[in-house]
């Protein structure tokens, strides 16, 4: 199994744009959210990652298939260290769920952004706090920290930042 990130280009967009459908869908278990008058939950930060510096969006591929994506920026809610990474959104579609296709390309997202990251992840998701922890333990090279309880993240909970050095 050939587990690749690929960057997308502008042109590349809608597809993003609909895979971003399918992850928003996954979402609404955690945030209770609804499709918009014309069935789609949008995101309104997509046109920012080709105007933006500092924003970048890969494609997950999986021997060639588009398998998710993982949208990384420098927004942050806790950390106040300048040039901090923040993994925006990251998504493996259902079929390569527990294989270990996502773990390797977060590590592959993480390695190829050096530095400072902090990863929110919502309160009620419990399988993306077990995943994110086990990614961190083999990514991190020093001190991690954990923070409870931020507030503005989420709209039906106070997230959790993860902030270490890769």
């Amino acid at each position: 199994m050939n587990v690749q990130l690929v960057k997308v280009e502008e042109e590349q967009k809608s597809i993003l744009a609909h895979l971003i459908e399918l992850y928003e869908y996954d979402f609404s278990d955690f945030e209770d959210s609804d499709v918009n008058a014309y069935g789609l939950y949008g995101y309104s930060y997509l046109d920012y990652y080709w105007t933006e510096a500092g924003r970048y969006a890969y494609f997950i591929q999986v021997d060639g298939k588009l398998a998710g994506f993982a949208m990384v920026c420098g927004y942050c809610y806790v950390s106040k260290e300048p040039d901090t990474h923040s993994m925006a959104e990251f998504f493996v579609m259902k079929k390569y769920r527990h294989r270990g296709i996502g773990k390797q390309a977060a590590l592959e997202v993480l390695n190829s952004h050096p530095g400072s990251w902090e990863l929110m992840v919502h309160p009620n998701n419990q399988i993306s706090h077990v995943f994110w922890e086990n990614v961190i333990r083999q990514a991190a090279s020093g001190e991690k920290k954990t923070v409870e309880n931020v507030e503005g993240v989420y709209e039906n909970g106070l997230g959790t930042a993860y902030l270490f050095q890769v």
